[in-house]
């Protein structure tokens, strides 16, 4: 399973379902302001709008980012609607398709407030070591390959990343040593939300450890370990960012999904907390799109029934369906080898959760601006070159399987890329101390296997390595 594509990949795409990718990847580098190129064909010089000239573009370009602004607006109207053209969004159809959290708002507020090179830089922070064409592909399949809602998603997500949450900014660039740091601060509320968020941590609420038989990384919950009130909702909401955001870092083209297990034991009411279960379900449905395969909650007892029928009507019904209770080891076992099920459920793993602090000067690298700089620049170039290349794969038909095959190997220079990047602009995690995220983005979840290689195309050509550090340490809802 583990080494075969899974439908509506990258690498595993139908006819269909590669211009459903096209369609997007139009509307979306329109929507960073990329000058559409000559249609290579056919010698068109009209851009991928269908509504405006290479002429307009330009002169938009030189007016300022408020005709920018303007320009793609006027796309989104009823008014400059064309049929044809991919890219182009019907304001009123967005509207009464399914908007849960109001995300057609947030999508027109931020092409109303926010330039194209803002959102295209949101857009290429958030990619990470992903696919680029992986990360759009999880949109269109949450939303039923519709590309107008799938746009609507994705641009709504951007902004809660870069307006809401700060979790490129703030989230994972401080992490866990950023709160150490808040934890002795003279003012009252930081150093509350410092403590908070370490507190989590050293408890081993949560945690990653471990695949399942489908290969996917999984995080344990261990219910009985919250109780209302103790942290504040903010530290709490940051701190479910954070392993989702480090959960991501496990991730590879062929296993981009993960397992959850709640464990309910010694669950009681005190444990209960409607909070931070909406956010969850809030930001895995419209933030993390198909980033669960399974949700296992294990060991509930009878007072959770009552409870559970609230939170199922609060799930969309294809979420609700990938949530499977276990009532023992035994049943655990029907999605987890044994062998990785810990001994604190009744498995034969031996692993143990147990906190390591911060390690002084981990994160010295945050601060040379230089070598971030040379790097982020490095990217950009790449970046330009496969948005390049992908317009040229929109357009130009009779080259496309030899584009296909160089954008391939610029994703994996992406993806290379952002681990040379990595220690620039993330703080070490537990994960990174420990020994499971190695140099480089291997992977290695227990000490008596080899390191996994977190490859995104199985045909692309490695970047020349550059030297980094060595980590401290040893060695997505609709669902899928």
């Amino acid at each position: 399973m583990t080494g075969t594509p899974l439908p509506g990949r990258p690498d595993n795409l139908t006819p269909e379902q590669e211009v459903k990718l096209q369609e997007m990847w139009t509307a979306t580098l329109h929507i960073f302001g990329v000058p559409v190129p000559v249609d290579q064909s056919n010698g068109d010089t009209e851009s991928t709008t269908g509504s405006e000239s290479q002429e307009k573009r330009s002169r938009a370009g030189t007016d300022g980012s408020e005709k920018k602004k303007k320009s793609r607006m006027s796309m989104f109207s009823r008014k400059n609607h064309d049929d044809s053209s991919a890219e182009s969004v019907d304001r009123t159809s967005i509207a009464s398709g399914e908007d849960k959290y109001g995300q057609t708002k947030e999508f027109h507020k931020v092409l109303a407030s926010q330039s194209p090179e803002d959102i295209r830089t949101a857009f290429w922070s958030m990619v990470k070591h992903d696919n680029p064409d992986g990360l759009l592909l999880r949109f269109l399949r949450a939303r039923k390959w519709n590309v107008q809602n799938a746009l609507v998603m994705l641009v709504a997500t951007m902004n809660w990343r870069m307006q809401e949450m700060h979790v490129d900014d703030d989230i994972i660039k401080r992490g866990e040593g950023g709160a150490a740091e808040d934890s002795k601060s003279s003012n009252v509320n930081i150093k509350r939300e410092g403590e908070d968020f370490l507190s989590q941590m050293r408890l081993g609420k949560s945690f990653l450890h471990g695949t399942d038989k489908e290969g996917r990384p999984m995080c344990f919950v261990r219910v009985r370990l919250h109780k209302k009130g103790e942290q504040t909702e903010s530290s709490v909401e940051r701190y479910t960012v954070y392993t989702i955001e480090t959960a991501r870092l496990l991730l590879h083209s062929n296993v981009d999904t993960a397992a959850i297990v709640f464990d309910m034991t010694d669950f009681s009411l005190a444990n209960m907390d409607y909070g931070p279960v909406k956010f969850m379900i809030k930001v895995f449905e419209a933030n993390y799109p198909e980033s669960l395969g399974v949700v296992l909650v294990h060991k509930s007892p009878w007072i959770f029934q009552s409870i559970w029928k609230i939170i199922q009507g609060w799930l969309d019904p294809v979420v609700a369906s990938k949530v499977h209770f276990t009532k023992n080891v035994e049943e655990l076992e029907q999605f987890i080898d044994r062998s990785h099920i810990t001994k604190e459920l009744g498995g034969n793993d031996p692993w143990t959760y147990q906190y390591v602090e911060p390690i002084p000067e981990e994160n010295k690298l945050l601060a040379d601006d230089e070598t971030r700089q040379r790097l982020l620049d490095e990217r950009a170039s790449v970046v330009k070159e496969f948005e390049a290349t992908t317009q040229q794969w929109i357009k130009d038909s009779k080259s496309r399987e030899a584009l296909r095959q160089k954008r391939a190997d610029l994703a994996e220079r992406l993806r290379s890329g952002y681990w040379q990047l990595d220690p620039y602009v993330r703080a070490r995690t537990l994960y990174d101390r420990t020994g499971m995220i190695k140099e480089g983005g291997s992977i290695q979840f227990y000490e008596n296997e080899a390191p996994k290689a977190t490859v995104t195309s199985l045909n692309a050509t490695p970047a020349p390595a550059v030297n980094g550090p060595t980590p401290a340490g040893h060695g997505d809802d609709d669902l899928d």
